[in-house]
């Protein structure tokens, strides 16, 4: 099976891709083009999926060691080993990449100035602010918010994001204005709009966005789903790759 790969208009002529789990070569509740080496799937068959993506996207990839935080690097050699959630560069050929599982990838681009980004933002990183620091990052090296562009690949959709009032009231401790993508669900519990406040937190720093549609949860032939996979009583889950490059 080839290679599926989700690109957005918003990013106009810049390279990139949101891989689907089609085209891999792992098996079994990791079936597809899993991408994570966190994960329990043979190391082997990550790296071939890995190195498939490479190719697509005509260079090796970089990224980072994700922990849900609202850190940004610059992307160098030593990148790789870096505790953050958002890479950056100017660099041309240099292939940034980003993993999810109902989290929002969020691929930036300033094609004027030559800058492109990625970002990992769950809502615990969106709230403490990965995607404002990528914006901060890319500003760096030459970039401007006002010029640059973004687009949201496949994340979990409001309609299977369901949550505690716990998780409610974080939010509304910490960002009353983000009340709005919240709606009321069944038993006291609430659903989150997670793209829609990726995209809100874009916007207000000045970033024009969109967000690509498509819900990972609801969609198990083309993509993993930690939640989904969680619900299924299932050990482990593969790991979605999105891609850019100058």
């Amino acid at each position: 099976m080839t290679l599926e790969i989700l690109t957005s208009d918003h990013l106009g002529q810049v390279r990139h891709g949101f891989f689907t789990r089609c085209g891999g070569a792992s098996s079994g509740v990791f079936s597809g083009l899993n991408c994570g080496s966190g994960s329990s799937d043979q190391n082997d068959i990550v790296t071939t999926n890995r190195a498939r993506v490479a190719e697509a996207m005509g260079g090796p990839l970089h990224g980072v060691h994700q922990v849900h935080s609202a850190e940004a690097v610059v992307a160098t050699d030593a990148a790789a080993r870096s505790r953050a959630d958002a890479i950056v560069t100017d660099r041309p050929g240099c292939v940034l990449s980003i993993l999810t599982a109902d989290c929002a990838p969020v691929l930036f681009c300033d094609a004027e100035a030559g800058v492109i980004g990625a970002a990992h933002a769950g809502w615990r990183g969106a709230l403490g602010g990965v995607i404002e620091a990528a914006i901060a990052a890319m500003e760096t090296l030459g970039a401007s918010a006002g010029a640059m562009r973004a687009a949201i690949g496949p994340t979990i959709s409001q309609r299977a994001y369901e949550v505690g009032p716990e998780f409610l009231d974080t939010f509304e401790a910490e960002a009353p204005e983000a009340m709005r993508f919240f709606a009321n669900g069944a038993n006291g519990r609430y659903r989150f709009d997670l793209p829609g406040f990726a995209l809100q937190r874009l916007r207000r720093a000045g970033v024009d966005a969109e967000w690509t549609g498509h819900c990972t949860y609801s969609d198990p032939a083309r993509f993993y789903s930690y939640r989904r996979t969680t619900h299924a009583g299932e050990a482990d889950y593969g790991r979605l790759i999105s891609a850019i490059v100058l």
